[in-house]
């Protein structure tokens, strides 16, 4: 057809060639195409290289499904380990929680139920308190800490006692009676015990409060000197402190000294 000669591929079990005839009259001479196609080496790789990963994996499943379980422990082992951890340290919380649960009830049953004091040596400052309310506070003066002798080898330290007291006196206008060691240091002549000498009325103040072993808390003359560590062992107050402190102290309120 349209003037061209065209001949039917012949087969071929190994190639497939094919002749072309030019038109008449183009002066090209015959050209023959010939290509070769082989499907035997693909075919030969593919099932080569199946067959080789078909052996590699039987020859190391026993390995994978080993390293698979000894990771499935290590991840099993690992959870629990983490919620042990966990348990402990859920259980050592519920100790702290427990021991302060111990020692906040231990601190409400310290608290006096009725008024008390608390006596700062170190600042020299009073705290008036009702459980943890502060009715009143103020500055007081505590003991010198300063030794004094005679010359009989007797000494004293004048130093404010410290720990847990009681109120076990409550005095109106209260009259000193002045020891030996007030007339030391004075440089004056000791007078007989029941010297009309060792009584001053007006040197404690208006009130006066006993807490034992001849330790009062009571007003004082110096008012200048109150913050002040000055006093022989008791423990000094302005009027409005001592008016609040004998207000609200009965007998057996408790006094904290440290």
């Amino acid at each position: 057809m349209n003037g061209n000669n065209t001949l039917p591929p012949s087969a071929d079990s190994d190639n497939f060639s094919s002749s072309v005839f030019p038109p008449e009259g183009t002066g090209v001479t015959e050209r023959k195409i010939t290509g070769a196609v082989n499907y035997k080496k693909p075919l030969y790789w593919g099932l080569t290289t199946g067959f080789s990963l078909a052996i590699l994996i039987l020859f190391f499943a026993p390995a994978i499904r080993e390293a698979s379980f000894i990771l499935s422990r290590l991840m099993h082992n690992e959870n629990q380990i983490r919620a042990l951890d966990i348990k402990h340290k859920n259980q050592e919380l519920k100790k702290l929680q427990n021991s302060l649960e111990r020692y906040r009830l231990r601190y409400q049953n310290l608290i006096p139920n009725k008024p008390y004091l608390i006596v700062n040596t170190s600042d020299n400052w009073i705290y008036l308190k009702s459980k943890d309310k502060i009715i009143h506070e103020g500055p007081c003066s505590t003991g010198s800490y300063v030794l004094l002798k005679s010359r009989d080898n007797r000494h004293w330290m004048f130093k404010t006692p410290r720990g847990m007291f009681r109120v076990q006196l409550k005095l109106v206008h209260p009259v000193w009676r002045m020891p030996d060691w007030a007339f030391i240091e004075e440089g004056r002549e000791i007078p007989p015990p029941n010297s009309p000498e060792r009584f001053d009325q007006g040197a404690l103040g208006k009130y006066a409060l006993g807490i034992g072993k001849g330790y009062l808390i009571h007003g004082t003359l110096y008012k200048r000197l109150l913050g002040m560590p000055v006093t022989h062992g008791c423990v000094r107050l302005d009027d409005p402190e001592l008016n609040q402190v004998y207000k609200h102290l009965g007998y057996g309120s408790k006094v904290f000294i440290y």
